[in-house]
């Protein structure tokens, strides 16, 4: 009964001293708190499965191979190797010393009229000179000679007959000896008493014949292989990209089209077919691996011009002048623009045959100099070509019925077809003439049935080869920057494949480029450019489908943000309860212990 009375006084005062605020007797439970874990543990489990669903898809992009390529195309300009040879016929022997002496004079020549500049696309800074010496008695010629030029043979042609046969027979001895890489240009100079003749043939080479000395030979020679192979002719090194009359796409549509000025007076057409297959097919087939050409035509009526002509009564015609070109083309009544096979970035260069009305017939062309242009046509760069064409007799004659049908004639499509194809070497950088002036002298240039020499088009491919490079460069290098900038527009693997195949076609047109294959590292260059032009248009890019992280998070934080915050506060404040609860309840154990002892 002691011990009874002695537990009920300790109880009573335990009960005396308990203090609901800060004490509790039962254990605080979990449930609560494991309910409100849980609902913020699902909340957190469930984010990344709502990052993974608004994931945007990109593919990989080669960067760092981008912009090695753009560091490359920077600080080394495509250089393409060149050989030189030169070939003296009728000066004696030599020893090897002289022979070395004037390669050497060549050589350095060579050097003073190239830009002291390294040139993208040339081979100013990358060529070698070669120089034989065959003479009827022994034949001296240098270590690095072109896979091997036959002594003896040059001596097998008969310079003195026409150019043409002369040019053809050097190419069937000398075309022999051109290894398969490195293209090699060819001078011939045969000492002969007689007056100097300079010809510069459609192949890859020329010839001097007369008399002439070792140190003038030198001199045209340098002069030849520097102005003419090296430069293509023209009196600057190179042509710049952006007038290369190819588009990005690698494409070229010529556009024929014969304009009737006012089919009241006469309506003439032409059969542009037979120009087609006879005259175009091989000027078509020589710029194929430059551009991938498309022919088309049309005839159109009532098309009047924009400027006006004066009468001049000396002549006998009306008159236009240089000044009136710029507003010659008449665009709102010249519907040219009607080709189906253009994409977006292809090149239509346009060339016209206007036929001018009664009214103003005949129609010429006054040169700034006060002549009569030759050709009666002149070009607009990047646009294309015009010729007036008048007809024969073509004053207003009011007995002849105008209302009938008429066609050029064959020999006027000839002529045209030459003017035609002089414009088009104008529109590409070359000259139209067939005369070449340097300071040595003047040379005759012989034309090609292809409308370009072999030594063109190799001076358009490497022209070509370069500009391409240094546009897919720019193009895949603005890519690279744009992607990197929005982390979050869509890459599909389409663009992916594409950069990947544009950057081993750029690849191999350089490596094409250091063996000196023009042909094969124009064509690669110009696939590089086509597929970064595709990739850098490809539709997705211009997708509304993707947006900023900032966007992303404006767009789902009105429902998502208030969601987690209450959830986040709910759990804070429920671990805060049961931490005081379970603080009550150990304050309460230990009382209860200390007054049990």
């Amino acid at each position: 009964m002691a011990e009874t009375s002695e537990i009920s006084e300790q109880k009573a005062e335990l009960e005396k001293g308990f203090d609901p605020n800060t004490m509790r007797k039962t254990k605080p439970g979990v449930k609560r708190l494991a309910l409100t874990l849980s609902v913020l543990f699902s909340f957190l489990l469930g984010f990344p499965f709502l990052w993974k669903s608004i994931e945007i898809y990109r593919a990989p992009l080669p960067f760092k191979d981008i912009d090695s390529l753009s560091e490359r195309i920077t600080s080394n300009p495509l250089q393409f190797p060149c050989g030189f040879q030169a070939i003296f016929v009728g000066f004696g022997s030599k020893t090897y010393e002289e022979l070395s002496r004037l390669e050497y004079s060549i050589f350095n020549r060579m050097t003073g009229l190239t830009s002291k500049r390294t040139q993208c696309g040339s081979c100013s800074s990358n060529f070698s000179v070669s120089v034989t010496f065959d003479s009827d008695s022994s034949c001296t010629q240098n270590g690095h000679n072109p896979a091997s030029y036959h002594c003896g043979e040059i001596k097998n042609v008969d310079f003195n007959a026409d150019d043409e046969v002369v040019d053809d027979e050097l190419e069937f001895v000398l075309g022999r000896s051109y290894s398969k890489g490195k293209k090699w240009y060819t001078v011939i100079v045969v000492n002969r008493d007689k007056m100097i003749k300079v010809a510069i043939g459609k192949y890859r080479h020329a010839w001097i014949v007369g008399s002439v000395s070792e140190e003038e030979a030198a001199l045209r020679i340098s002069e030849i292989f520097t102005k003419v192979f090296m430069n293509g002719g023209n009196e600057e090194d190179v042509i710049h990209g952006e007038f290369m009359p190819v588009g990005a796409d690698g494409k070229i549509i010529l556009s024929f089209n014969l304009l009737n000025a006012d089919p009241q007076d006469w309506i003439y057409d032409w059969d542009f077919d037979r120009i087609e297959e006879t005259m175009l097919s091989p000027v078509l087939e020589a710029l194929g691996h430059i551009a991938n050409i498309s022919v088309e035509s049309q005839v159109l009526y009532h098309t009047p011009k924009s400027s006006f002509s004066h009468w001049d009564d000396e002549r006998g015609a009306h008159i236009f002048s240089v000044g009136d070109l710029p507003f010659f083309v008449n665009s709102n009544e010249w519907h040219l623009d009607t080709s189906v096979t253009a994409g977006g970035r292809s090149k239509i260069l346009h060339f016209a045959v206007y036929i001018p009305s009664a009214k103003e017939c005949p129609l010429l062309l006054q040169v700034p100099d006060g002549d009569i242009s030759e050709t009666n046509g002149f070009i607009s760069p990047m646009w294309g070509g015009i010729i007036v064409w008048s007809p024969p007799n073509c004053s207003r004659d009011t007995e002849s019925n105008y209302q009938t049908c008429r066609k050029i004639s064959s020999h006027d499509l000839q002529m045209i077809y030459e003017v035609f194809m002089g414009q088009l070497r104008q529109l590409f950088g070359l000259t139209s003439h067939n005369l070449f002036i340097g300071r040595s002298g003047g040379a005759i240039k012989l034309a090609s049935e292809k409308g370009f020499t072999e030594w063109e088009l190799d001076f358009l491919s490497r022209q070509h080869a370069c500009s391409n490079l240094h546009s897919c460069s720019t193009t895949l290098s603005s890519l690279s920057r744009l992607v990197q900038s929005l982390p979050r527009m869509i890459i599909m693997e389409e663009i992916g494949k594409q950069v990947e195949f544009s950057l081993e076609a750029a690849k191999q047109a350089e490596s094409d480029a250091s063996l000196g294959i023009f042909y094969s590292s124009a064509g690669s260059s110009r696939q590089a450019r086509s597929l970064a032009e595709d990739a850098f248009f490809h539709p997705s890019i211009m997708s509304v489908s993707y947006y900023s992280f900032e966007h992303c998070f404006a767009v789902y934080s009105p429902f998502f943000l208030p969601v987690s915050l209450h959830v986040i506060l709910a759990a804070l404040r429920e671990w805060k309860r049961y931490k005081q609860e379970k603080t009550k309840y150990l304050t309460w154990v230990t009382k209860s212990n200390a007054a049990a002892s």
